[in-house]
């Protein structure tokens, strides 16, 4: 008889574990669901994309999860989801095709084959090239590949001419990452920041990229040897609230090493989750810091986007 109750006992705790890792799965599909990031179980687990940095700008890996320190709304969070390993991205090349470009596109071709050289299996890949059109490089039938020869294509595919629609294009990039599996997205955007063209605005499109879940980098192709800035604070904007970088390149070659060190470093860095300390489902922006503390490793550098908005009670 005790043997029996000990065996029920046992079955029952099990189903009980087996239902809590279901539950979290699914907070966790829906999650990945919505890119505005509101969350469909009672246990809602923000998850941020970490990178962190040296002072020499260089990843920094094998970091303990006890070195890292959340805080939201300036409340200390306890974390609940760490991973430290290399993941498979989605990634999209957004890519300046106006008339700026006509004598540089040999730098977008070889700067762009750095993520065909990088990409692994499960990676997913596409271009956007705007000028005032805003146009996928792959074909219709092919939201993503992972092939070289394919995005070499796509590189390839438009001649550089006409005005500049950059805030209609990151906007696309972000809603085509809508449809990507993988659950790292990235933007790379290669631009000067001008835009004169778009019909969405700056506030709009900095809007998109703070609901989604997206890393945007920047790398300008700005030719200020002839007085020509752009906006670089722009660039700085979009990476900042995305939790990416700005490059600010002077030369063509420079461009290309840019690129190529975010292609080597888009699969580097933490995955960090946590259930917030604050339960309103009030759909209020909430701030998000990270901190990496680490004895005798002082000047570390944290890049994640800098909050989420929380999800509205139905």
């Amino acid at each position: 008889m005790r043997t029996h109750q000990r065996l029920l006992q046992w079955c029952i705790g099990a189903a009980v574990v087996v239902c809590t890792a279901a539950h979290v799965l699914i907070a966790q599909d829906h999650r990945a669901e919505d890119a505005q990031t509101t969350f469909k179980s009672q246990t809602d687990v923000v998850v941020l994309h970490v990178n962190v940095f040296d002072r020499r700008s260089d990843a920094v890996p094998n970091l303990p999860q006890s070195a890292f320190h959340v805080i939201e709304d300036n409340k200390r969070q306890t974390i609940s989801l760490f991973n430290s390993a290399d993941v498979p991205v989605a990634v999209g090349l957004v890519l300046d095709n106006s008339g700026s470009m006509i004598a540089r596109n040999h730098m977008v071709l070889i700067g762009g084959e750095a993520f065909g050289k990088t990409a692994r299996p499960e990676d997913e890949l596409f271009t956007i090239h705007f000028n005032e059109h805003v146009q996928f490089g792959l074909p219709d039938t092919v939201p993503f590949t992972n092939r070289q020869s394919l995005l070499h294509a796509a590189l390839a595919r438009y001649r550089p001419g006409g005005r500049t629609a950059l805030h209609d294009a990151v906007i696309a990039g972000l809603e085509h990452l809508e449809r990507a599996t993988n659950q790292k997205r990235v933007l790379v955007l290669l631009s000067d920041g001008d835009d004169n063209a778009s019909r969405h605005s700056e506030d709009e499109m900095i809007a998109r990229a703070r609901a989604s879940d997206t890393i945007i980098y920047t790398v300008s192709n700005a030719t200020r040897r002839v007085g020509l800035d752009g906006d670089p604070g722009l660039l700085r904007k979009l990476a900042d609230v995305t939790g990416g970088l700005a490059y600010f390149p002077n030369t063509d070659e420079k461009v290309v090493e840019s690129l190529d060190e975010v292609a080597g470093n888009i699969r580097r860095g933490y995955t960090i989750g946590y259930v917030s300390t604050n339960p309103a489902r009030d759909g209020t922006f909430r701030a998000v810091k990270v901190m990496a503390l680490v004895p005798g490793r002082a000047g570390l550098t944290v890049r994640t986007r800098d909050g989420y908005t929380a999800p509205l009670s139905p």
